[in-house]
This record gives structure tokens, sequence and C-alpha cells, in this order.
């Protein structure tokens, strides 16, 4: 038990289908709008600008999709607590009193940035915390939070790969949709990340970009987001396990300064549903696993 599991309760949802139409699993990591007490007595921002990290109503715009017949997963408390899309200890040693441990990793990009697991700063740059936090108050998050929903979200995915033989994973976030460089050239409604090919059969990414494109959505692909640690952990397409990262403009189905839901929010989800539909028609066997060609 933690001192957050009142607030935080549960820390993230699964939903399965009863009849799964196919091993195609939606995942929000970063759509959690739960902040716990003491983290926004701890911030020294307002709750409107820790808000600006999340990726608002992504996990709404799949959520019935567990009904079509494709389990769905999404993540309660916020990124800016804890970021389920990082190493589970990517760490920033000024952040903290205390030792972190020797297994940190405190010299990635992401920390660098300030965006690790537990985040130094918001999206936009802004400093979240007055003080330096415990060491324990950050691996205690880790431990309770963070390390729960990786297990469940492995054990989702050994279940479809036991029954089917493979498994998509598509992560799903949404991002501002102007850049934080002015030199940033205008975003397009979707970037796909297949982590240039590393993630996922080629397969995949061309039917995302065929549906939506064919929906009326301009397309990138990971240009400016390739995919984050779940996209590249859970991404093995040699073992019949793809990834694919979705970015949604926010633009596009939410109105960024009020935070409120456009009119467009509704036909946003249901190209969601085509889109899902249009993955359960594509052949296991065209995904591999992918073994080597006899000599």
């Amino acid at each position: 038990m933690t001192q957050f599991d009142g607030e935080l309760s549960p820390p993230f949802e699964i939903v399965e289908p009863a009849s799964w139409r196919g091993p195609i699993i939606f995942n929000s990591p970063h759509s959690g709008s739960v902040y716990p007490l003491e983290f926004l007595n701890a911030s020294r921002i307002d709750l409107a600008a820790l808000r600006r990290s999340e990726d608002s109503f992504m996990d709404e715009l799949i959520a019935d999709l567990s009904d079509r017949g494709f389990p769905t997963v999404r993540v309660n408390f916020p990124r800016s607590y804890v970021d389920v899309n990082r190493e589970p200890y990517e760490l920033d040693p000024r952040m903290f009193t205390g030792r972190l441990p020797s297994f940190a990793n405190t010299r990635s990009m992401r920390v660098a940035g300030g965006l690790g697991t537990i985040p130094r700063v918001v999206g936009d740059g802004q400093e979240i915390y007055r003080e330096r936090l415990n060491v324990d108050e950050a691996l205690g998050r880790i431990e309770a939070l963070y390390k729960p929903y990786h297990r469940a979200l492995r054990r989702l995915i050994n279940k479809a790969h036991q029954a089917f033989g493979t498994v998509i994973l598509m992560d799903c976030h949404s991002m501002p949709s102007i850049g934080v460089s002015r030199d940033e050239p205008r975003r397009p409604d979707i970037v796909i990340g297949d982590r240039y090919g590393t993630s996922c059969a080629a397969l995949l990414p061309d039917v995302v970009e065929d549906v939506m494109s064919g929906l009326g959505y301009s397309i990138g692909r990971n240009k400016p987001y390739a995919g984050g640690f779940i996209t590249e952990h859970y991404g093995n397409p040699a073992s019949g396990l793809h990834t694919v990262q979705l970015e949604l403009n926010r633009a596009i189905y939410m109105d960024e300064r009020r935070r409120e839901r456009s009119p467009r929010f509704a036909q946003v989800a249901a190209d969601f549903a085509v889109l899902a539909d249009a993955l359960a028609t594509v052949p296991l066997g065209d995904l591999g696993p992918f073994q080597a060609a006899a000599e």
C-alpha cells in the first residue's frame, strides 16, 4: 500500500473484449489526468500547466474499440508524475536528495531534456518541482505504478502472442499542433512511428497510412516522433511482436487552449474504429515471425 492508492485506484485499466477479433492491442499511456494531491502541493506550476503534457482524451478516442473486439489499455496517472514510456530508471540526479541506484540511467537524451521516468519539466519546458524530491519517493512511484503497468501490459501481450502467434501493439499518443521550434515545419495530422522500420513489419505502417490518408488525414513518418520506450521495448518483429506508435495532432480533435473536445471528436473516434477493423483484416502470416531462409 502507498499513500496514493486511494487517489490512483486503479492506476491503469485494461479492458478485454468478450471475444478477440485479432491480436491487436490499443494502448494510451499518456492520457492520465488523475493528479495526486501531494504532487500538486509539491509543484511550482498550476494544474493547467501540468496538463499541457497530457495526451488529453486519447484514451476516450480508443475506448469503444474494446466493444469491437480489441483490448484497450489506459493509464490514469499523469505522465508528469510517472512516465511509463521511459526506461524504468531514467532519472536525473539533480532532481533528488539521496543517492540513485547504480543501475539508473542518468545520461540519456530524455533525462538531459528533463523528461525522464520522473520528469523534471512539463512538455513546454517549465520546471515542475519547488524542491528536490527524496530519492525514495521516486523509487516508490516506480515500484507502485510503473512496474505494475508494464507487468500487466506484458501479460496482455503474451496472452495475444500465445493465442495468435503474433501481436500488434498500437501505442496511441497525441502531439501539440505546433512544435517548440518556430523552424519546425507544420505538423501533419498523424505521425506514424516505427523506430525507422525496426519495431514492426513494414506492412503495418503502410496499412495505417493507407487507411488514415484515405479518410483525409495528412501523414508523416518517424519525424518528429519515431517511437519511445514502449515502441522500442515491445517491438520485436523477428519474434512476431509488432509495435506502432501513432501521434495524433491535437488540433484535429480538441481545442488545445481550452482543453475541450472539438465537434470533430466523434468522427475521429469513428475513424480509429475504421483503422482497427482494417488492421484486423491483415493476414497474420504476412507479419511473421520471420525466419531465415534455407541455405
